[in-house]
């Protein structure tokens, strides 16, 4: 990703000078994003290409944050429909400048909305797929963002785990997937708020190299259905000299699917 300042962008909420351009997809997204708070990572990336969605599905995200994701989606699937909710007010002003940004008016849309409260009225479910990248962090873990942004972004609060996974059942139909991202050391918390609501749930670790424990975690199940747990062999992202997999750059520099 490059960082190159947008000093002319006036959006409200954002201070002149507060974001960036940066590019994502080896450089087919364009990404504003704030160039201090919470930003697009690869497991945005990583996420959205664990998604099994295709054409014409509907695909629902829970904490749609600046659009990455969505957007990412949609240049892989775009016969696919994206719809997600933000509970933060400029932060669906910044992803509504990214959808436009990258030609995605038609196929994408972010609006304000609470995971742990009614859905807005204009979000119309069921879903055939849903993903959600919740924060990770507690209060009690002692090190919450400074910038508020980033806290609320990053922070669990008075948001449970269980209730993004309730907030993100309702909305899909029976049998749909649902994906996230979540943290390698804490896969027991994710597991037990899926199971009573969805099953078939198969874990894919994201290694950082060969031989190093994994710190994040792909994660999607099924609405409905009572298969077992799968561990699978989870992606390698960065060889030893520090640059991309084969793989990995297939996924984060070509757009290609993970073969979750």
């Amino acid at each position: 990703m490059s960082e190159n300042p947008v000093e002319s962008l006036n959006l409200s909420g954002w201070p002149a000078g507060s974001l960036s351009e940066d590019h994502l997809l080896g450089g087919a997204v364009r990404l504003c994003q704030p160039r201090d708070g919470f930003r697009a990572a690869i497991d945005t990336v990583l996420m959205a290409a664990a998604v099994p969605a295709g054409p014409g599905e509907r695909v629902f995200e829970a904490g749609s944050g600046s659009g990455a994701a969505a957007i990412c989606l949609a240049r892989r699937v775009p016969q696919a429909e994206i719809a997600g909710i933000e509970i933060q007010p400029q932060m669906v002003t910044l992803a509504g400048h990214n959808i436009r940004l990258n030609g995605l008016a038609r196929k994408v849309v972010i609006m304000t909305g609470d995971i742990a409260a009614p859905p807005p009225p204009m979000l119309q479910g069921p879903f055939d797929h849903a993903m959600a990248n919740p924060p990770f962090l507690e209060d009690a873990d002692g090190n919450i963002p400074a910038d508020p942004v980033k806290a609320r972004a990053t922070t669990l609060g008075e948001t449970a785990l269980a209730d993004w996974v309730s907030g993100v059942h309702v909305q899909l139909r029976n049998k749909g997937t649902f994906t996230l991202v979540w943290r390698a050391d804490r896969m027991d918390q994710a597991i037990a708020a899926l199971r009573p609501r969805f099953g078939d749930i198969c874990l894919y670790p994201l290694w950082p190299k060969e031989g190093r424990p994994a710190k994040r975690v792909l994660i999607r199940a099924r609405k409905g259905v009572k298969s077992p747990m799968t561990l699978l062999p989870g992606l390698t992202i960065h060889r030893e000299d520090g640059g991309y997999t084969e793989e990995g750059e297939a996924v984060l520099k070509g757009g290609a699917a993970l073969s979750f």
